[in-house]
């Protein structure tokens, strides 16, 4: 299946970029670099590899000091330093990362490994991207090989020892100045080591043995270090390099590499305070950075990300002028109004918008013209005026969403500031207004429920005198919404959550306080994940008391709420990186029931261990399994129930390895009703690039995917942008994350463009009503070509046109026909129907796809969604199918034609 063409990860990273960039168009004030070149980080998550970290730093020559990041908060403590090396240092905290920034400001050179500022909380991972102008996207699954980029202006001496094959992970770049340098020789070939003038970043955890060769290290570090001006073989000659006394640096003791003997040895100075230059040393000014030009592949990048917000631009327009048109579907009448009259639907605010769009396409002409003419900075700026006028001006002033689900997740903070029924009815009335129409409230977060539940030791202090959840439920369903129950499953406690009810940063929670055996714990015992500076703690899914004590917890919310579903989140082991030795799954429990599978113990294992893959399907087994179970018993109590699972994007492949997570599994033996992608990002191409597993029919067998929207610190236009993107992809529908990041302005937006929901207006959700939701989304399609038809705009010859349209109207009626009798032959007869129509597609729409492309493929896209919805229609019984059809039979469908025409397709 074609895909709508990608766009890249620039956005509001490349935004962030520009702006870092103006100040070196003045002069800075000089680094001093006082005989020390080199400072490498010495932090809590390397210190573990830290003899061999040195081993490999004597093996380069280099000189260097130690900077422990207990004692780096401030920029004069990079001072003696021309290039700062961070070997997977994680976390960085707000104070280190102002510190760099101003530092590398001033000329400061820094060289990072492995994920670097992972730890670190979402502001400063934002900060951290701009400065080191790439971050680690995610780890490879697998051992691939390093290789050069050779379309990269990479110029170094020994490329062949740069060469190597081993377990990294890929580097996303995040400027128009960043450099990839080399590549994985994995599908893609992305990025492995990414470059800027200021930076180097190496896609690998750097002197970790069993990670990488000790030679691979060597070879590019020595490497990176030539980049930024330090030649090692020189700094060789020093068996000690002074640092300040009163910096708090500590020194490197370990005698460097033997020098040459025809090399001048100086002096040891190791007990001397340098407060000057020593003479050797020349205090040299840095220059000011220029101005830096654009590579072929950023060109195309940019080039690539206006085009494509031109064309969803375009594509909204049309959906906006058609579903307000008011034309008669039958597609062969509106040929013949067409034909007898020259007719223009089009208004002033449709001319003005028309010119939007030709100003854009111009500008991307411009662009392409003032970057081969080197005129950077006029072509930067021409490029973000063109999109940020396309996002003030995107058509939102009129209702034009199809049926689909809109969710929104209703977060705990929210919920805990909400202290009465009545607070808690005015979110609900913002998120009715702003048309959703499924509400995941946070019923279950750290062991805590939100509800006075006779089954966990503690409801939440923050809401005990009150029954949020009942309120909820009638909050929502007074509003015509449904709300599903999001409950965490395995994350038993986070320290976070403990900051605010004043507990303990390490306490386990109320449940594995009172159980601590049934936690699960790293290798060294510990039950906290590897995770950000607040960190979590998991139930062990292999413990039968846990299973046990989960189900009857979500038993007790289906039984005692009206809920319309339940969600299940951190369904899932916590995050973990084998070749780092970051493994999680030893309790007692796990260890005993594997040991008696395979006569193993789990703990004696590492990733190169022939059985370290069973270990992981038998974690991956474990989450299954409760799935299955949960699923199947929640259903008996409530058959309508939904069940949905909010989850990770990653490859299947390395989303087993990291978190034992097997979604595809839970929708192919129908576990699951909804996959919710946690698809968050800052930007539109971003978003598009984690979505791309929505091109691949049935991964999760007949279960309907949606992606989700990041609202936190995302423009209220990227998000509309975001949206309209998902919009033409062959999904049904998003989920926004959360009600607290709803601004008043999103609101309004979101209200003029989906409308209000209300018990009496209903609108068939996609998951309750499939073969209504299915009917309705091809009318809107019809509406879009209809328009094009009247407005002379569909390249198309008469012949097809007609016989395309006879087939459309067609179609059409064997969809209400479905709507208004879901019977098991009606349902057959459609999706034969739907499956020849769409196979011609692109036979009859080769002439408007010439230059229409993206538009093209979006039909494609929709007509996808549809025959998806109807593969989830066959999931229903149909006694529940004729049940649910009875609040829908006031709805206007076509009837279906009396003659099938059959004809040849000329």
């Amino acid at each position: 299946m074609k895909k709508i063409r990608k766009a890249n990860l620039f956005s509001v990273h490349f935004l962030t970029f520009c702006l870092t960039l103006c100040p070196f168009k003045f002069l800075q004030k000089p680094v001093l670099a006082l005989g020390i070149p080199v400072g490498v980080v010495r932090s809590q998550e390397n210190v573990k590899q830290w003899s061999t970290i040195t081993e490999r730093l004597q093996s380069v020559g280099v000189s260097y000091c130690i900077l422990d990041t207990v004692n780096w908060q401030e920029e004069k403590d990079l001072n003696n330093f021309k290039v700062l090396f961070l070997p997977n240092v994680e976390n960085i905290n707000g104070s280190q990362a102002s510190a760099l920034q101003q530092w590398m400001s001033r000329g400061g050179q820094v060289i990072v490994t492995g994920p670097t500022g992972n730890l670190s909380q979402p502001e400063i991972r934002t900060k951290l991207k701009s400065i080191f102008g790439a971050y680690w996207g995610f780890a490879n699954s697998s051992a691939a090989t390093l290789k050069l980029n050779e379309s990269g202006q990479t110029n170094f001496s020994n490329p062949r020892s740069l060469s190597n094959t081993l377990t990294g992970g890929v580097i996303i770049p995040t400027g128009v100045n960043s450099q990839t340098l080399a590549i994985w020789l994995s599908k893609g070939k992305p990025p492995a080591v990414v470059g800027t003038r200021k930076a180097t970043y190496l896609g690998w955890r750097w002197g970790v043995d069993g990670v990488s060769p000790e030679s691979l290290d060597s070879a590019w570090l020595r490497a990176a270090l030539s980049r930024h001006g330090v030649t090692p073989e020189v700094n060789a000659m020093l068996q000690a390099v002074p640092c300040q006394e009163n910096s708090n640096i500590a020194r490197n003791t370990k005698p460097a590499v033997t020098a040459s003997p025809t090399a001048k040895k100086p002096q040891t100075l190791v007990n001397q305070t340098v407060t000057e230059p020593q003479p050797q040393e020349q205090v040299r000014l840095l220059e000011p950075a220029q101005p830096q030009g654009f590579t072929k592949q950023q060109v195309t990048e940019m080039s690539d990300e206006l085009s494509d917000l031109i064309s969803r631009y375009e594509s909204t327009l049309l959906a906006a002028n058609a579903s307000n048109s008011n034309l008669d579907l039958s597609s062969r009448k509106i040929i013949e109004t067409s034909q007898q009259n020259n007719t223009d639907l089009s208004t002033s605010r449709d001319h003005h918008s028309s010119k939007i769009v030709q100003q854009a396409k111009e500008t991307l002409v411009n662009f392409q013209q003032l970057v081969e003419a080197k005129q950077y900075e006029q072509a930067r700026e021409l490029w973000l005026n063109a999109r940020r006028t396309l996002w003030d001006n995107y058509p939102t002033d009129r209702q034009f969403a199809q049926p689909e689900i809109r969710a929104m997740w209703l977060d705990r903070g929210t919920i805990v500031q909400a202290k009465s029924e009545a607070d808690l009815a005015k979110i609900f009335d913002r998120m009715a207004f702003a048309g959703i129409n499924v509400v995941f409230f946070e019923t279950i977060n750290a062991s805590y429920p939100i509800y006075p539940s006779a089954i966990a030791p503690e409801q939440n202090p923050l809401t005990q005198g009150w029954d949020p959840l009942k309120a909820a439920v009638k909050l929502a369903h007074e509003r015509g919404m449904e709300i599903h129950a999001w409950t965490w499953i395995f994350a038993a406690a986070n320290q976070r959550h403990n900051e605010v009810m004043g507990q303990p940063k390490n306490y386990l929670g109320p449940v594995l306080s009172l159980h601590p055996d049934w936690a699960i714990t790293n290798k060294e015992g510990d039950p906290f994940d590897y995770g950000r500076d607040y960190k979590k703690a998991f139930y062990d899914p292999a413990n039968p008391e846990v299973q046990q004590y989960l189900l009857s917890l979500l038993e007790e919310i289906v039984r005692n709420y009206d809920v319309d579903g339940v969600q299940f989140d951190y369904i899932r082991y916590p995050f973990q990186a084998p070749q780092a030795n970051e493994t999680f799954g030893y309790s007692n429990s796990s260890r005993w029931l594997f040991k008696q599978e395979t006569g193993v113990d789990p703990i004696d294992l590492d990733p190169n261990s022939p059985l370290w893959n069973s270990w992981t399907s038998f974690r991956a087994q474990q989450v299954t399994n409760f799935v299955a179970i949960a699923s199947t018993r929640l259903k008996q109590i409530k058959p309508n129930l939904v069940i949905s699972a909010a989850v990770f994007p990653l490859p299947q492949r390395e989303r087993l390895y990291r978190l034992q997570q097997n979604w595809e599994l839970w929708g192919q033996n129908d576990w699951v009703d909804l996959i919710c992608l946690m698809t968050y990002a800052l930007d539109t191409g971003n978003l598009e690039e984690r979505t791309q597993l929505l091109y691949e029919p049935m991964t999760a067998g007949a279960s309907l995917i949606i992606p989700g929207i990041r609202l936190l610190k995302v423009p209220d236009p990227v998000t509309v942008d975001q949206m309209q993107l998902l919009r033409n992809m062959p999904t049904t529908g998003f989920a926004l994350f959360a009600a607290e990041n709803l601004t008043p302005n999103l609101e309004g937006i979101l209200n003029r463009t989906q409308g209000a929901i209300s018990p009496q207006n209903p609108e068939p959700l996609p998951y309750r009503q499939p073969f209504q939701a299915a009917a309705l989304r091809f009318q809107a399609l019809q509406k879009e070509w209809s328009f094009l038809i009247v407005n002379q705009q569909l390249a198309m010859n008469e012949g097809t046109l007609k016989y395309w349209s006879q087939q459309a109207d067609y179609l059409a009626g064997t969809l209400n026909q479905l709507a208004q009798n879901p019977s098991p032959a009606n349902l057959a007869y459609a999706q034969s129907t739907l499956k020849k129509f769409r196979a011609s597609m692109e036979s009859w729409m080769s002439e408007h796809q010439q230059q229409n492309a993206y538009q093209v493929q979006v039909w494609q896209n929709r007509i996808d969604a549809i025959e998806r919805l109807l593969v989830y229609g066959d999931r229903l019984t149909q006694k529940t199918l004729r049940e649910q059809n009875k609040n829908f039979k006031g709805m206007e469908v076509n009837p279906i034609p009396n003659k099938i025409i059959d004809q040849p397709n000329p």
